[in-house]
């Protein structure tokens, strides 16, 4: 059994759907199928989840919010005609939007949080009422009834393995299941969204839970590869990688797959395929436990900005014990994030994403670590900051990668400002001007794939 997660782009149009029905058909194992909402049909359109976003905007702003819900609700009701299904669908799907609208919101988060799965929840519903009406049996699924599960807040939302057994039963429903993406349900019954893009993570926890042979996710690429193809020409395309090595390439920017989705699958050793819903013959990329990685230690380059960076000064801060710890408490306690940690014996650089600092808790972070823990220097560097990473399982088994490395973004003309090493050693980062971004990744390509043949 296989569980077959689509994009946006996939489920975009009326012509994307029917290319998801011949999909589903063409292979009975694809049994579950999870799906986004409706994304963009061109360049300049935009995807219903911004519409709803707007939607509940105008809704909490006391605005009247009519034209944002008809423009809504025309996107499905367009899908609906073109697929020669009736005005019941659209009509439901307006009732459904006015429900969730009607609402109310004491509770502003948790208002969007509805608002903003409905563009899942009901392309589940338009999708599994066409695949019924071309004589495929279909049923939508919905979330809580089938046993998705998350934690409560006010931490991040993540799903609960408790909830896996009552999703296990999903291998016995008959026909196919269609079901949405993006959001679960606390145990009283509250509708949590996952972080943006994350239907990824509800097809991963699906396939976990019925422990599927294969988890697919259709996207609008052929595969993953090996550097992002709006900076480099024709890159080579990844036939394999490793779960930690896509963990990486996604973190860094790879945004072809959710790098949270991973985990499900990791832990249950399910493989992933990458696919193409506009071209499903190609072979994908497969995201496997273990690959040979004797012939290529580098398997993809990725880079990523708006990185902020806390540097801090101590004469004997090795010596210091719990100063690291006392460090980071201060980010804990703005509720800060941090990246990465490189260090010498008396100073330490924080990496920090730019998004989660402004000027008022810039100035505190700053104020405290020099009064609390009485350091000789510090500085917060905001000015944006980009980071350049090399992945690959076999990298940690060869002799002068990082020279190698380092000597290409040298001869880009960039300038390092960091390196950070994990202790897996599947990535080495450097951090670099966001000016030299594209250059540096240009010139590492070239280093360790102009050779490679495709």
């Amino acid at each position: 059994m296989k569980v077959s997660k689509f994009g946006g782009t996939s489920v975009a149009s009326a012509e994307q759907i029917r290319k998801v029905a011949a999909i589903v058909s063409s292979d009975p194992s694809r049994k579950i199928i999870v799906v986004s909402a409706p994304g963009k049909r061109f360049s300049e359109d935009e995807k219903v989840t911004d519409l709803l976003i707007r939607l509940a905007d105008a809704t909490l702003n006391n605005e009247d919010y009519e034209a944002e819900l008809k423009e809504v609700v025309s996107r499905y009701e367009q899908i609906a005609t073109e697929l020669g299904l009736s005005d019941e669908i659209t009509q439901s799907i307006e009732n459904d939007l006015r429900g969730r609208l009607a609402a109310g919101y004491s509770d502003q988060s948790l208002f969007i949080d509805s608002i903003k799965a409905s563009g899942e929840d009901n392309n589940a519903k338009l999708i599994a009422a066409y695949f019924t009406h071309i004589g495929m049996p279909a049923q939508y699924m919905c979330p809580k009834k089938a046993g998705l599960l998350v934690n409560d807040r006010p931490e991040r939302v993540r799903a609960l393995t408790e909830g896996y057994n009552k999703l296990a039963q999903l291998r016995e429903v008959p026909g196919i299941i269609v079901f949405p993406g993006f959001f679960g349900f606390t145990k009283d019954g509250t509708l949590r969204t996952f972080n943006r893009g994350g239907s990824d993570i509800t097809g991963s926890i699906v396939a976990a839970a019925v422990d599927a042979e294969l988890y697919e996710n259709f996207t609008d690429v052929d595969s993953v590869f090996a550097a992002n193809p709006n900076i480099v020409d024709n890159p080579m395309a990844i036939k394999e990688l490793t779960y930690r090595e896509m963990r990486e390439l996604a973190y860094a920017g790879f945004s072809v797959f959710h790098d949270e989705a991973l985990m499900p699958a990791f832990l249950k050793s399910i493989p992933v395929c990458i696919k193409n819903t506009n071209n499903p013959s190609a072979p994908g990329t497969f995201i496997v436990k273990d690959r040979d990685h004797s012939n290529r230690p580098v398997i993809g380059i990725a880079s990523d900005s708006g990185f902020s960076t806390l540097f801090v000064d101590k004469y004997l801060m090795n010596q210091e014990i719990g100063f690291g710890r006392k460090l980071l408490q201060i980010l804990e306690d703005e509720e800060i994030p941090f990246e990465h940690t490189p260090s010498g014996i008396d100073n330490i650089s924080v990496i920090i994403r730019s998004k989660f600092l402004n000027e008022e808790n810039s100035e505190r972070i700053v104020r405290r670590v020099k009064e609390e823990l009485e350091a000789d220097e510090v500085r917060l560097r905001t000015t944006d900051y980009s980071m350049v990473v090399l992945v690959g399982e076999g990298m940690r088994f060869t002799t002068g990668l990082a020279a190698r490395a380092a000597t290409a973004i040298a001869e880009s003309g960039a300038n390092i400002q960091m390196i950070n090493q994990g202790s897996s050693e599947v990535s080495l980062v450097f951090g670099i001007d966001k000016k030299d971004e594209k250059i540096a990744l240009k010139s590492l390509y070239k280093e360790f794939f102009s050779l490679i043949m495709i």
